[in-house]
Order: C-alpha cells, then sequence, then structure tokens
C-alpha cells in the first residue's frame, strides 16, 4: 500500500517549490555565517586568526561528513520527516556556537550545525523526484537558487529553523523510495556508484576543485578586507559579499538550460568565469570595485558548474538520486574544506598574493575537467 501512495505522490507546485528553496536558505546559511567575521571571532575569543579560519574549514568538514552518512537516507527514509529532523538539529548547533563562552564550545557547535545543515540536501533530490516531466534540472536550480540567496542574505538562521521545520512539515507531500534499502546497504552501494558512473565522477571531480578554488577567497577575503589599505569592517565585509547574489541567480536559469540539453554550455562559461575571477580578487586586493568584481564573477562561475552537475547527476539514476547527489555534494564539500585548510596555509605563506595564486591554480584544475566532461544530455545514464 505505501508503494501505490508514493507511485500517485502529486507533483510539486510551484509554490511548494519556492517554500523548499527558502527553507533550503535558511537551514543551509548558518554554515557560512562565520566567513565575513573571522577578525571580529579571533578578537572575541582571544586568538589568532589562523585559529578562527579553522571554524571555516570544521564547517565544511563536518557538512562533507554530513553528506555522506546522513544524506544517503533518503533513498531509506521518508524524506520530509528526515529533512525536519536534520533541521531541527541543525538549530540547536546554531545556538551552541551563539552562546559558546569559549572558542572550544564555539568550534563545537559550528561542527554540530555544519552536519546535520545538510538538510538542505535531502530536499534537492526530493526536488526532483517529484518534478514534473522534462522539468527536474528546473526544480534543482530552483531550489539551489534559494540556498544559495539564504547562504548571502540570510542572518539569523538558527531562531528561524526551529520555526520553518514545522511549517516545511505541513506544506510538503511525503516522498519515500518505492523500493527502500537497508543503511549498511546504502553506504557500500555508494562506492560502486561512483565506480560504475562516469559522469558522475567527472562532475564530482570538476565541481571540488571548483569549489575548493571559491573556498580559498572564502577563508582568506575578511582578513585582507579587513586589513590596510581597506580596512573594512564586519558590516562592510558582509555587504561586500551581497555582490555574488547575482551568481546565484544564475542557478535557477542554469537548471532550466540542463533540462533543454544546454548542459556542456553552461559549464564552459564555469570554467572562464572561474578562471577569469582570480586576476580581478588579485587587483582587488587593494581596490574593492575589483574585489567586488571579481567576487561576481567567481560565484557566476561556481554556481554555473554546481548547478548544472548537480542537476544532471539528479537524472542518471533516478532510483539511487539521494546517494547520487551524497556521492557528487560529499565530494563537492570535500573540496570547499581542502580548499579552505589550504587558503588558510596559502595565507600564512604568502598574504593574500599567496591565496590568489592558489585559487587560480585550482581554478584551472576545474577549467581542465569541466573540458572533459563529453556526455550529451541526452544519454548522460550511459555515461
Amino acid at each position: 500500500m505505501r508503494e501505490k501512495n508514493v507511485a500517485a505522490s502529486p507533483v510539486l507546485g510551484q509554490s511548494a517549490l519556492l517554500w523548499m528553496a527558502l527553507a533550503c536558505g535558511l537551514c543551509a546559511g548558518g554554515n557560512y555565517f562565520n566567513q565575513p567575521l573571522l577578525h571580529s571571532i579571533a578578537r572575541h575569543f582571544g586568538v589568532d586568526q589562523g585559529v578562527a579560519a579553522l571554524s571555516v574549514t570544521l564547517a565544511q568538514s563536518a557538512y562533507a561528513l554530513g553528506l555522506l552518512l546522513l544524506v544517503p537516507l533518503g533513498d531509506m527514509l521518508e524524506r520530509r520527516g528526515l529533512a525536519v529532523a536534520l533541521m531541527l538539529l541543525a538549530a540547536a548547533g546554531q545556538a551552541m556556537a551563539g552562546c559558546a563562552p569559549s572558542v572550544g564550545g564555539f568550534m563545537l557547535g559550528t561542527v554540530v550545525a555544519g552536519l546535520f545543515s545538510v538538510a538542505a540536501q535531502v530536499l534537492v533530490p526530493m526536488a526532483a523526484a517529484l518534478a514534473a516531466p522534462g522539468h527536474s534540472g528546473r526544480n534543482v536550480g530552483t531550489v539551489m537558487t534559494g540556498l544559495l540567496l539564504g547562504i548571502l542574505l540570510a542572518r539569523s538562521v538558527a531562531g528561524l529553523v526551529s520555526a520553518w521545520a514545522w511549517w516545511l512539515w505541513r506544506v510538503l507531500p511525503t516522498s519515500r523510495t518505492a523500493q527502500p534499502v537497508a543503511y549498511a546497504q546504502v553506504l557500500s552501494s555508494m562506492l560502486e556508484l561512483l565506480h560504475t558512473h562516469r559522469a558522475l565522477r567527472q562532475r564530482t571531480l570538476a565541481s571540488g576543485l571548483a569549489f575548493a578554488s571559491c573556498s580559498v577567497l572564502f577563508a582568506t577575503m575578511a582578513l585582507q578586507l579587513s586589513a590596510a589599505p581597506l580596512a573594512l569592517d564586519d558590516a562592510q565585509i558582509g555587504l561586500v559579499g551581497l555582490a555574488g547574489v547575482a551568481g546565484a541567480l544564475v542557478a535557477s536559469r542554469a537548471g532550466r538550460w540542463v533540462d533543454r540539453g544546454l548542459g556542456r554550455t553552461t559549464c564552459t562559461v564555469g570554467a572562464i568565469a572561474l578562471v577569469a575571477a582570480w586576476p580581478m580578487l588579485w587587483w582587488g586586493g587593494e581596490h574593492l570595485g575589483w574585489f567586488a568584481l571579481g567576487l561576481v564573477v567567481i560565484d557566476l562561475g561556481l554556481q554555473c558548474l554546481n548547478i548544472t552537475n548537480q542537476a544532471t547527476v539528479a537524472q542518471l539514476l533516478p532510483a539511487a538520486r539521494s546517494r547520487m547527489n551524497a556521492v557528487y555534494m560529499t565530494g563537492y564539500f570535500a573540496g570547499a574544506a581542502a580548499g579552505s585548510a589550504l587558503g588558510t596555509l596559502a595565507w600564512h605563506w604568502g598574504q593574500w598574493q599567496g591565496a590568489c595564486l592558489l585559487g587560480a591554480v585550482l581554478a584551472l584544475g576545474a577549467a581542465l575537467a569541466a573540458v572533459r566532461l563529453r556526455a550529451p544530455a541526452g544519454q548522460m545514464a550511459a555515461a
């Protein structure tokens, strides 16, 4: 009887899809709030800026772990209930970080929030699963637009997540895989999926390198912008970060282009933008206009690559959408964690110029990986 209900599940309406996008933004946004505040975090807890920057790496690493261990549960459990439970736990982690009396407590709260904020990635394959025929990419793009705007715009997610979680429970239909599998089988099958699907490997590598490049920027931009000659305060740094909204708005359109078979074009645009951004950011170390332009271009490049690749992965094997998404996003955020850690080391080695050199090298790697994406949209399942 349960499988009949799954088969008869309604197509996700536009209003519910938009609310899913908002919920994703509120949940995932808290994983990034520390990035423009590293200078103030270091000063508040009386620690070195490198220690404060470690919170970025911990947040990304915890998120990657959650992608590996929690997101695959979407192929085993009812997705709506799973997403709500994870959101509430993410809110608890945000509260821990916000009330922490020491840097150790702050780091612990950051890890808990990062681990459970993967609720957003439970909703992404759910949006694809409940899409009307030919609209999977559009749904993924819309939800990811909300997630990205939440990362850029949200300011107080911890108190909002619990309220939105119960609202989400009422609005979304249930969604369960027709043939659930055991958790051990879910985890073991992920390596097999990575081994047997060349397109999944290629797209995970390209996006992981792209996010690593961007994470070099995210881990060091506050340190550069707060120092001479720009010497911006936290509020000003946050406003500079809003320049990335332009890139987030591309996400929904990129998903629609995937539905039309134009994914290779969006990947090419993304690769070019990612590489072109770093000279602008190099000059932007002393000129705010160049920095803002570079931020727009690099975010545009990242989102063109990520949304195209994620929407493509969502269509590769519908029966294992959550696991495919988990493999892809684990690689994506593993790249982010590595980029954050390497960016901090590059900053200590060569300050802003060292970070820019590393970011440019990673961007070139992502561009080379993107060039190898050859699977036509209509033959992705065979790639």
